[in-house]
């Protein structure tokens, strides 16, 4: 079910909605929770039933491994956890990759297993993989099998994020003011509903056919010019813009209609100055889990390492540039790499994993030399406008593979888009369709020159979100907001805006056949 499908806007949010206050009212929190509960599990069956069991077999198993492990910690049953979740995800979602690889290399002419890949397998894996650490550390708490089943299931975060941490979401559902109705988070969340669903159906689904139209032809080898690669490239960048921002703004719309704060995970990422930066604004939960979760143990175990072979760390002046490949390039990369393949089973995909790896060593290479150097932030400041652009070029570049088929897909786009194909000339542009020269100079307009969601609401009116993981060098999400007691008060200018827009938005979204979002196919 598509939050911006018929059936889910007619018929489940506020069947579901009126059912979870109603309960909470007549019967109780706990029953209130039970009902969220059972109607997410609806909401994931609604989509495919067969993988239904699935998600029940891994709630259920998780949970009961949580608990063991909140008890009593053991290294091997926490091992047999994380191997279990992790060879779950790999059968469905590499199994089918590795064995056509290895096909092709050694040239077998063997059938390849279409394995189709369960909607939001790799959210609720990393989720539940995070609470068995978490509970092997004795950091999470033990608890009870409904508040645990709905951390996993709710809904809003359940298909496409944001990543959240139980320590976020469990205390939530034990608050009995949780199951009444908070007009003023319901104001502001079904506002920031509307405003996520004109993003999508409004400009993200309307670019789409502007990138198709080019990467559709590069898929059978045809080169663009150098004006088509980068219109089509373009497009792309703000159809994927537009489609996962808005889905965090819907998601967490739809959180806080339930009385649920769901943390914020996009914040203008094109705004960014560096890559680093750019990574505290994109899929800000992802970075958070792959810092806490993948980079942080892999620079432990290579500290320990070293300390043990008395070699001098990265901070030491005598710190070779070996240390600095070990300790923090080596590192980044394979976890960029592992990020990369995260977002799908594809060499296309290694390739965008090992891009920003590349880039985020640089960029952590760039500031260690003006640290060294004694450059200071009022350099940098003047500088911020190219950087700006430098950032943006090369996520670009990077986000060629990540729309694209297959890595020769991704080349035949970079040839074109480097000049190399067909000549061409700055006239292509007024052959354009009007609509797609207008979705295009607006969109930037609104990437660059307007706030975003969080920031137009009020951004001093936001409570701060729980700290991220504090680990030098590394690329954490800041700032970081959560949609506290929202106390946004629109204007009747404001207001008015708001009630058209977001009317016509339902109008269009009614009539149309909903489409994916792009998330959703990872």
């Amino acid at each position: 079910m598509l939050f911006n499908s018929p059936d889910f806007i007619l018929v489940f949010l506020p069947v579901t909605l009126t059912g979870f206050f109603l309960i909470g009212r007549v019967a109780g929190h706990r029953p209130a929770i039970i009902w969220l509960a059972c109607a997410s599990v609806a909401f994931y069956g609604y989509w495919r039933l067969e993988f239904l069991p699935l998600l029940l077999g891994s709630l259920v198993f998780n949970f009961l491994v949580g608990r063991r492990l909140a008890r009593q910690a053991s290294t091997p049953l926490l091992v047999f956890g994380i191997v279990t979740n992790l060879a779950l995800l790999g059968w469905f979602k590499y199994a089918g990759f590795l064995a056509e690889s290895i096909a092709t290399l050694l040239a077998l002419d063997v059938p390849i297993p279409h394995i189709i890949l369960p909607l939001a397998i790799s959210f609720f894996t990393f989720q539940q993989i995070a609470f068995l650490v978490d509970a092997y550390d004795g950091t999470s708490e033990d608890p009870d099998f409904w508040r645990y089943a709905l951390f996993v299931t709710f809904f809003p975060h359940l298909i496409a994020g944001p990543l959240v941490h139980h320590k976020e979401m469990l205390v939530q559902f034990q608050r009995p003011e949780t199951s009444r109705p908070q007009p003023d988070r319901m104001t502001l969340g079904l506002t920031l509903f509307l405003i996520g669903l004109f993003k999508k159906v409004v400009l993200a689904d309307n670019l789409s056919p502007v990138a198709l139209d080019v990467y559709g032809p590069a898929l059978d080898g045809a080169v663009p010019t150098l004006v088509q690669g980068w219109v089509g490239a373009l497009a792309y960048m703000l159809q994927l813009y537009f489609d996962f921002s808005g889905y965090s703004d819907m998601a967490v719309g739809l959180g806080l209609l339930f009385g649920i704060l769901l943390p914020i995970n996009f914040n203008s990422p094109y705004k960014a100055p560096s890559i680093i930066d750019y990574w505290s604004r994109w899929h800000m939960t992802l970075t958070r889990w792959i810092t806490a979760y993948i980079y942080n143990p892999m620079v432990l175990a290579l500290t320990k390492r070293r300390l043990r072979a008395g070699k001098p760390l990265l901070r030491r002046k005598q710190a070779s540039a070996g240390a600095f490949l070990v300790l923090l390039a080596w590192p980044t990369i394979a976890t960029m790499a592992l990020a990369g393949l995260w977002h799908g089973a594809g060499w296309q995909f290694l390739v965008f994993g090992l891009l920003h790896g590349l880039y985020l060593t640089i960029n952590h290479g760039w500031r260690s030399i003006r640290q060294r150097r004694g450059i200071g932030a009022e350099t940098g400041r003047l500088f911020r406008p190219v950087g700006v652009l430098l950032t943006f070029f090369c996520v670009t570049v990077a986000s060629v593979f990540f729309k694209a088929a297959s890595v020769g897909q991704a080349m035949t786009m970079l040839t074109g888009m480097a000049g190399l194909g067909p000549d061409g000339s700055l006239a292509e542009l007024l052959r354009l369709p009007k609509l797609s020269l207008i979705l295009l100079a607006g969109g930037f307009a609104i990437v660059w020159m307007l706030p975003n969601s969080v920031e137009w609401l009020g951004r001093d009116r936001l409570g701060h979100e729980p700290a991220p993981v504090p680990v030098p060098d590394v690329p954490t999400p800041r700032p970081r907001w959560s949609l506290g007691v929202p106390r946004w008060r629109p204007t009747l200018a404001q207001g008015i805006a708001l009630g058209v827009i977001g009317c016509l938005t339902l109008i269009q979204a009614l009539s149309m056949n909903p489409t994916e979002f792009l998330y959703f196919t990872f």
